[in-house]
């Protein structure tokens, strides 16, 4: 995962972007929540903004894809359900604070 793409989920779950982390057995019932909730305002923008930012026509839709938190989100809420599942926990390791 890119540095960005990480450090933007973190925050999201509360966690520092340090190189190395744990979400505790006990911390993933709530990183599930915030970022399913994450998701779910990032999907329903404001009605004017909507309007503005919709593509004239179809062709220009499929002009530049952008990839947004919901398809960014789901692999990593994904491995924490199944890790609640398990009644895990997630550790990482990167080479340095990102």
């Amino acid at each position: 995962m890119f540095a960005p793409i990480a450090r933007q989920l973190l925050e999201i779950i509360g966690k520092e972007c340090s190189a190395r982390g744990v979400i505790t057995t006990e911390q993933l019932p709530e990183a599930i929540q915030r970022l399913r909730q994450a998701v779910r305002e990032a999907a329903a923008p404001p009605a004017a903004e909507a309007a503005a930012s919709a593509p004239a026509d179809d062709d220009d839709a499929s002009e530049g894809q952008h990839v947004g938190l919901a398809q960014r989100a789901h692999p990593l809420i994904e491995l924490l359900e199944w890790t609640r599942e398990r009644e895990g926990f997630i550790l990482w390791q990167a080479a340095k604070d990102f």
